[in-house]
């Protein structure tokens, strides 16, 4: 069983266990020692969103980290996947992003990235918490000069700015279109808006005024409706709502419809398959994204893979495969011709591409994914036993996949970051899987609820 770490890092209430600054100490011990492999000065770079709680965690894992002569980069509040590219482009040893991306400010976490930006594989998850959980580091406590250093880097924003920048093709610019960009009041707060206005779009700009404790806050991409209103409101061509850590994005089209991950999904993917630039004509979804989207990339001549649930797998079945495009229906996209982890910003810029390339609005683009009727509930447990073994809930799901078989599908699971049951019913017609959705989330509830 896993002590710390769940599918993002590690995650929960700031300063209640696991994340105390005493265990956040220890996490910064067991990380730096695991990229520590040589004589010379090594280096963890550490960035942050907006939560109040993040300046606790950051001095607490820099000062983990020192302890064990290893040296710190502090780059502030950017979004997670700047972590992951400067991580790269300045050679640290291992890059670490503070931030619990959609959750209430309350909570807070860690995610660690390998000095290739990748997310840390299971196994040095692993070794992580037995480093720290079995002792092995209370005896190692370099001294004098080998205790490491602490350093800021003042021009952290303006790296990834220009790196977000280059994913936009050069041929292509903004001028003239109008854009809602909708911050969450977190890491994205100052850079987005930049990036999009030297891009030459007109940029109405809300959730850029975190105070630590407004992040997610009714904004940002869980949140959307706020921004699709002031593109009506606005006349906007389109509206772009980013969440907390900036490593996923959601859109409103010129009438203010929201449109997820699925919908950026088919239109990028699409897109690239015309262009023969979807490798191996392959897109990885998860276990979440509609059917719909699976009919319509193999219209087109390619086919969806499906991973579990959490960008990291996204990411691993890519790698797996050496394939270049997935993503959730959340809104985790993941372009890897243009970065290693998800990236709200670069994929809004793809989105805009395809728009100017094709000459059409989002809407339009948006209607060439014809959804499979979906229901999904979330329901609140306690704990999380294995749903197998709770009798009554194995056998309604069972039911339904027998009613389903061939014309939709269920999927029950816990949510990887919270103490939620997630319910997915596809298939029609929809009054009847709002009804079996009902009925099992019902048990489960009366189960473990």
């Amino acid at each position: 069983m896993r002590k710390l770490f769940g599918t993002d890092g590690v995650r929960g209430v700031a300063n209640v266990p696991p994340l105390t600054s005493e265990m956040v100490l220890s996490i910064g011990r067991a990380t730096a020692y695991i990229f520590k492999n040589g004589k010379r000065r090594h280096q963890i770079l550490i960035g942050k969103d907006t939560r109040i709680s993040g300046y606790m965690i950051e001095n607490a894992l820099a000062s983990g980290i020192n302890s064990m002569g290893v040296d710190v980069l502090l780059v502030g509040p950017l979004p997670t996947p700047a972590v992951a590219f400067l991580t790269v482009s300045m050679r640290a040893d291992a890059g670490i992003m503070i931030s619990a991306s959609h959750n209430p400010y309350q909570d807070n976490g860690i995610k660690i990235f390998s000095r290739d930006g990748f997310k840390l594989p299971d196994e040095d998850e692993e070794r992580i918490e037995d480093l720290i959980f079995s002792g092995k580091l209370d005896s190692l406590r370099p001294t004098a000069s080998e205790i490491g250093k602490a350093f800021r880097v003042d021009d952290a924003a303006g790296r990834y700015i220009v790196n977000c920048k280059n994913s936009f093709p050069n041929n292509f610019a903004l001028d003239g279109l109008k854009i809602v960009l909708d911050c969450a009041h977190g890491a994205a707060y100052k850079v987005a808006p930049i990036i999009f206005r030297e891009l030459g779009a007109e940029v109405i700009a809300t959730g850029v005024a975190p105070n630590g404790e407004n992040i997610n806050k009714k904004c940002g991409a869980l949140s959307p409706d706020c921004m699709a209103a002031m593109v009506v409101k606005h006349k906007a061509n389109l509206g772009i709502a980013l969440d907390g850590d900036g490593d996923r994005v959601v859109f409103a089209d010129e009438n203010g419809a929201v449109i997820d991950g699925d919908a950026i999904m088919a239109i990028c993917a699409v897109d690239m398959l015309k262009r023969k630039t979807l490798k191996k004509k392959t897109l990885v979804a998860t276990v979440m994204s509609n059917m719909g989207l699976d009919l319509l990339i193999e219209k087109h001549g390619g086919k969806v893979i499906r991973a579990r649930v959490g960008d990291r797998y996204v990411v691993e079945e890519l790698r797996a495969r050496e394939l270049n495009f997935g993503g959730e229906q959340s809104g985790h996209l993941v372009f890897m011709d243009h970065g290693t982890t998800g990236d709200g910003i670069v994929s809004a810029l793809q989105v805009l591409s395809v728009m100017l390339a094709s000459g059409r609005k989002l809407s339009e683009l948006a209607m060439t994914l014809e959804r499979m009727p979906q229901v999904l509930i979330n329901v609140p447990v306690k704990e999380k036993p294995n749903l197998d073994e709770i009798g009554p809930v194995k056998s309604a799901i069972e039911a339904i996949e027998k009613k389903l078989k061939g014309k939709g599908r269920i999927l029950v699971r816990y949510s990887g970051t919270e103490l939620l049951a997630r319910v997915m019913i596809e298939g029609t017609p929809q009054k009847d899987i709002e009804k079996m959705a009902r009925d099992v989330a019902g048990l489960i509830k009366r189960e473990i609820g």
